[in-house]
């Protein structure tokens, strides 16, 4: 059974690096190997092996002359003439280090014995008077070269017409220091776009999370200058589209504050005349229409400065149950324990209250109001859980956004949609984050997640 094209691809990822650092130095280093290794062959066939058929041509010469000269000899002399040549080019050799004495020919050597036996080879004259050359090397690991006369072999050295070694370590140190060079330029260049690079992709989360990013340095090259000065002019744009969206629904809250004041002085005025149900159902509609109202100032005050001041979720979970139980509705407190955090208390405050009457308006006893938070964590919790009809898994997401409602499990109650929108802008404001979980018929549970620091006293700047 093949494995699935999917895995595969993973695999492949896993193995490429995913950071651009990671990448710009494995590009690197790939790079410089590979340029190395195309100057290594370049070397080889520009200049190694012309250099080797040059000099196995005058080996070629050489090694006729010598043959001459032992064939002009007598058998007996040809020996001590072997010698007195061989102790001779030691003494040219002098001190040079050689390869060792069993050490087998390099590439370029065996490329230059090649030579040498092919032009010994096609000189009728100087093949007749030898056997097949033959090659080793002798104690100062120069090359040697056989020659046979009558039956006696005569090894030559060879020194000063080749080297014994064409590589060394110098290549091998050249190249590393090439790499490291190169991997420490693009490391040092790394560092400088990595930097402007990671705040914008902090300010493009924190956007994402619908809180507002600080403005970033619009430095360093064209392209990432331009992303920053982008990013800044998308961050005002979207602080000023909020801010004009809060300010009109402050205006038109406060506003019609007034008409409705007068409607229900006027209804109380003329109750006496009035059938007492009508009388009732309009003072019911006049209280959700100030609901309403309520809704709209809750949403434009979430960005209005307040000072952070620490304070118990467990404290202020407590006086949402005592407020609740003043209006008849008994709300269970079950405490975590969780340490005090800098809060916007007024503002969290609102932000629970909302998620308390979310839960009677749509809905069912009983309510409970949760804190939670390890002392060693990073993040505390609050929570409202109700036993009421539930939201749908594919709706959690679209009820958090302005005037949006619930399905049909939690519809047919009165409000303005903005309860769960507050309640998300004040977690969001805090640097947190509102968690919605829950399914039909098995109530909501809405978790507001504070972090215990967050910058400057562990709230976001509005």
């Amino acid at each position: 059974m093949s494995a699935p094209a999917g895995s595969a691809t993973g695999a492949r990822r896993a193995r490429w690096p995913r950071s651009l650092l990671g990448r710009q130095w494995l590009l690197v280093a790939a790079l410089v190997v590979l340029g190395q290794l195309c100057a290594a062959w370049v070397a080889r066939q520009m200049v190694l092996r012309p250099r080797a058929e040059q000099v196995a041509e005058g080996v070629a010469r050489h090694v006729d002359a010598l043959r001459a000269g032992l064939a002009a000899l007598p058998p007996a002399q040809r020996a001590a003439f072997t010698d007195a040549f061989n102790r001779r080019a030691r003494q040219l050799a002098g001190t040079a280090a050689g390869a060792a004495p069993g050490a087998r020919p390099s590439p370029v050597e065996r490329t230059f014995m090649q030579a040498v036996e092919r032009r010994l080879a096609a000189d009728p004259d100087r093949a007749g008077a030898a056997t097949a050359p033959r090659w080793r090397r002798d104690e100062a690991g120069g090359l040697v070269l056989r020659l046979s006369f009558d039956g006696a072999d005569h090894w030559l050295g060879l020194p000063g017409l080749f080297p014994t070694r064409e590589a060394t370590g110098a290549w091998l140190m050249a190249t590393v220091a090439g790499m490291l060079l190169a991997l420490a330029a693009a490391w040092w260049l790394q560092r400088h776009l990595h930097r402007p690079l990671a705040r914008v992709v902090a300010a493009a989360r924190r956007i994402a999370r619908g809180q507002p990013p600080p403005l970033l340095p619009e430095e360093g090259p064209e392209e990432l200058a331009t992303v920053s000065r982008s990013i800044n002019a998308m961050a005002c744009a979207l602080a000023r589209a909020d801010h004009d969206r809060a300010l009109m629904l402050a205006g038109v809250s406060h506003d019609l504050r007034t008409p409705l004041t007068k409607l229900r002085l006027g209804v109380e005025i003329a109750q006496p005349r009035l059938d007492g149900d009508l009388a009732a159902s309009i003072a019911r509609s006049l209280d959700e229409m100030d609901a309403i109202v309520g809704q709209f100032l809750d949403f434009a005050r979430v960005g209005e400065a307040e000072a952070p001041v620490r304070e118990s979720l467990d404290a202020l979970a407590d006086a949402v149950a005592q407020a609740q139980a003043d209006h008849g509705r008994t709300v269970r407190v079950e405490p975590g324990g969780a340490p005090p955090l800098p809060l916007r208390p007024q503002a969290l405050r609102r932000a629970v209250d909302n998620l308390v009457e979310n839960a009677w308006r749509h809905g069912a006893a009983p309510v409970v109001l949760r804190t939670g938070g390890a002392a060693q964590g990073t993040a505390a919790w609050i929570e409202v859980q109700d036993a009421g009809p539930g939201i749908a898994p594919q709706d959690l997401a679209r009820v958090r956004e302005p005037f949006a409602r619930g399905g049909a499990a939690r519809s047919g109650s009165p409000g303005a949609g903005l309860g769960l929108a507050i309640v998300e802008r004040v977690a969001r404001a805090h640097g947190g984050t509102l968690e919605l979980h829950g399914a039909p018929g098995q109530g909501l549970r809405a978790r507001i997640v504070l972090p215990r620091e967050n910058g400057a006293g562990g709230l976001e700047k509005d």
